[in-house]
């Protein structure tokens, strides 16, 4: 028995080392060749692809247009079921690929209908921008055909490859809209349902300004306090308690100083893009060299998989970076019995079969129906001009003010940039697509009152040019001056702590270098939180025997977002407790209508800073006697479900709580999530986390910096670009992890690539 028991055991370690070995030898087919020639006829001139040891793409052509084609071909081979899932995401065809489970998330984005807005926005292209994008696609598809195999997520999914058409290119922008800009749609939602249930006293307590403002012009709004609201014995007997989940702060830090700030005399740049983090990254490394009139461009920088233009970088001239601008983009109008809606049927493709869905159109918008009424959208992305391919001029600019003069040209989601110049001049200017209309609404207004100018890209934007401090700073929260807010309006703004603590550290000193840039992005220090510090430690000391170990932890708290830190845990998450203990009663009202807090949440600090002052009793629950009694029992159901969550019982040490641990650093494949023993092959190392939101150092779990990025145009020998994964989407890539490790242990990358040890030529046939 015992031999037969031992031979069964062999023999499925046999058979366990077989289908690894097949495994591994598909894994190996579908690797792209990385040396070699070849030849197209989608090219002109010869074109070289070549890689360093990180795998950065180095790109070699005579013309624009070749290195559009030599670029897509490097994402082809790299990173396409990346700009698969980026042109399916926006389109509203992942179910496509995924079955059923996909259908919530393809309904959402159908009704913005970006395939066919894409589609017309790709027909009214410069000639020249169709050819780039032709050129790309054919790149794309011509290094896709020479895989033997296709990756493994084709095979595991058993998903047909579909080629890569010019106007998915248009596609993978409209994700970023929807990356960036559904939280102002979805806060103006929000707020016009409170104002429809709680009044326009509650609309103005909740949107009261921020405590933290940090404008260019250093305009402040005025902090006048309202009146707090008094809440009924109907809503506060309707509540079902539920953590209102925060907003991941999708945006970005940037800076940047004039050359009398920097030894060398050129202007310096830092920029570092928050986005979620995921394997592979969103990024990919490229340097782009080519000519125009029979002069050398070199571009360095990231580009985005399905796209012909380096995103942010330098050119030798000027440098560029990008934070997300969070200008009031969109409005909800209210239809009345007079307006016509029409229904269009949009099919959701499965792997077999398919599923109708019924999308409700009006003049003004997609119609969402909301607690018995119509409200139609009108979003700068559903406009025509949403889209373009002028980002890619930026590449040809010499000057800060010609940067400044093409930003107005460019249609992707509006952002704040920021330039710098190798003669020492830095300036910001919103970039991107900025409607017309000339009175942003944060809550639904009449259909009436809807405007024309809608239909018009808005050219006369703000700038700054070499400000007399020499400073520039953005961090998601309101740039623009008080009176230009009034045009501009409120599209989600970040709460400001993050870049008020940014422009603090930029007038520390006179004279800055790469390295002193890095340390600013590198800042968790939790300013921020000392106030929440100061109340936490107030609630605990009226019982100091029973919180003796929690107090002396939070006397240890370090005041930054450490990795060792368990003060920091206790802080940052009772802050969050009590504003969903509080406001409870306004988000158990929202998500009756599939509504929440969360896009407003970062707007509530100055409001729940107000209750807890004046401690109002209508405010106060059946649950709780006194508003101490409140704060303390959020307290103590916190830190158990924190113990809970973390494996151990809540007798048990809060050691386990180290906020490295509890926010560690966790880049997972799609694929991973699903099939959790792909988990080693397919993610990045866990790490310890550092840093959290309402600092520089921003980090979540699955979130933060997407790039560090710092430099100064025409010394991109001293440039630091570090990023948090590998150019390869390739699980058995040496490509696949590269430059994390960097990233992690918070090393100086090179912005320039290293010697090539692959190089792949390409042949005009």
């Amino acid at each position: 028995m015992l031999k037969k028991l031992r031979m069964s055991v062999l023999g499925l370690g046999v058979l366990a080392l077989f289908l690894t070995a097949i495994v591994y030898g598909l894994l190996s087919l579908s690797l792209p060749v990385l040396s070699g020639s070849t030849s197209s006829k989608g090219i002109t001139e010869k074109v070289t692809i070549e890689r360093d040891k990180l795998g950065i793409a180095i790109v070699n052509a005579q013309n624009r247009q070749d290195a559009a084609y030599a670029l897509g071909y490097a994402h082809g081979q790299d990173r396409f079921f990346q700009m698969d899932l980026l042109r399916r995401n926006a389109a509203g065809e992942l179910a496509q690929l995924f079955g059923k489970a996909a259908i919530p998330i393809d309904r959402k984005h159908r009704f913005h209908q970006f395939r066919l807005r894409a589609e017309k926005a790709y027909a009214k292209l410069p000639e020249k921008n169709k050819s780039l994008l032709e050129a790309y696609a054919l790149g794309v598809n011509e290094a896709v055909t020479q895989i033997e195999y296709p990756s493994f997520e084709y095979m595991v999914s058993g998903s047909t490859i579909k080629p890569w058409l010019p106007v998915d290119s248009l596609l993978v922008i409209y994700t970023m809209y929807l990356d960036l800009q559904t939280s102002t749609f979805k806060r103006d939602l929000a707020l016009t349902q409170i104002e429809k249930e709680f009044g326009s006293e509650m609309l103005a307590f909740i949107t009261q300004p921020s405590p933290y403002q940090a404008a260019l012009d250093e305009s402040k709004l005025p902090t006048l306090t309202p009146l707090v609201p008094e809440l009924t014995h109907e809503k506060m007997t309707q509540i079902s308690y539920q953590k209102i989940k925060e907003p991941l702060g999708i945006g970005s830090n940037n800076w940047a100083v004039t050359g009398k700030l920097t030894q060398s005399g050129h202007g310096m740049l830092s920029d570092d893009m928050h986005l979620s983090l995921k394997v592979p990254v969103i990024w990919y490394r490229a340097q782009l060299n080519y000519s125009v009139n029979n002069e050398i461009h070199q571009i360095n920088g990231v580009t985005l998989p399905g796209v012909p233009a380096v995103v942010v970088g330098s050119n030798g001239h000027i440098a560029w970076g990008f934070t997300n601008g969070y200008l009031d983009t969109a409005d909800w109008y209210k239809l009345n019995d007079k307006d016509k809606t029409y229904i269009i049927n949009e099919i959701i493709q499965l792997p077999e079969g398919s599923e109708n869905f019924e999308l409700e159109m009006s003049d003004f918008g997609p119609v969402k129906t909301l607690d018995g009424e119509k409200y139609a959208l009108a979003w700068v992305a559903h406009q025509e001009y949403a889209v373009d391919m002028e980002l890619i001029n930026l590449e040809g600019a010499k000057t800060v003010k010609q940067a400044l003069d093409i930003a107005t040209t460019i249609s992707i989601p509006v952002q704040n940039m920021i330039v710098v110049d190798s003669s020492g001049n830095a300036a910001w200017k919103p970039t991107g697509a900025v409607p017309g209309r000339l009175t942003p609404m944060q809550t639904a207004v009449m259909s009436e009152y809807y405007s024309d100018r809608w239909s018009t890209d808005e050219t006369q934007l703000p700038q700054m040019l070499n400000p007399d401090t020499n400073r520039l700073w953005t961090a998601n929260s309101r740039v623009i001056s008080t009176e230009q807010l009034k045009r501009f309006g409120n599209g989600a703004y970040a709460m400001g702590a993050r870049a008020q603590q940014i422009k603090d550290r930029l007038f520390e000193k006179e004279q800055f270098t790469e390295s002193d840039f890095y340390k600013i992005q590198l800042d968790n220090q939790a300013l921020f939180l000392k106030p929440w510090h100061n109340l936490l430690t107030q609630v605990l000391s009226t019982e100091p025997f029973k919180y003796q170990e929690d107090l002396k932890l939070l006397s240890q708290w370090g005041e930054c977002a450490c990795a060792d830190s368990v003060g920091y845990t206790l802080v940052r998450n009772y802050r969050a407790a009590l504003i969903d203990e509080i406001f409870a009663p306004i988000e158990s009202a929202l998500v009756k209508h599939d509504l929440s807090l969360s896009p407003l949440k970062r707007d509530l600090e100055a409001g729940v800073w107000q209750l807890l002052k004046d401690f109002p009793d209508s405010w106060l629950n059946e649950k709780h006697v006194s508003w101490p009694q409140l704060m303390n029992q959020v307290y103590v159901d916190m830190r158990k479900d924190l113990l809970e969550e973390h494996g151990v019982n809540e007798q048990d040490s809060l050691h386990v709580l180290a906020w490295g641990k509890v926010n560690e650093l966790k880049l997972q494949h799609p694929f991973s999530k699903q099939i959790p023993l792909l988990s080693y092959l397919l993610d990045m190392p866990t790490t310890p986390g550092f840093g959290d939101s309402f600092m520089p150092a921003v980090q979540k779990r699955g979130f933060g910096a997407s790039q560090r990025f710092f430099v100064q145009p025409g010394l991109e020998e001293n440039a630091i670009l570090t990023i948090p994964g590998g150019q390869s989407g390739h699980p058995l890539s040496p490509f696949y992890r590269s430059g994390f490790d960097d990233y992690v242990k918070a090393q100086n990358t090179p912005l320039l690539p290293s010697d090539a040890i692959h190089r792949i030529e390409i042949n005009p046939n």
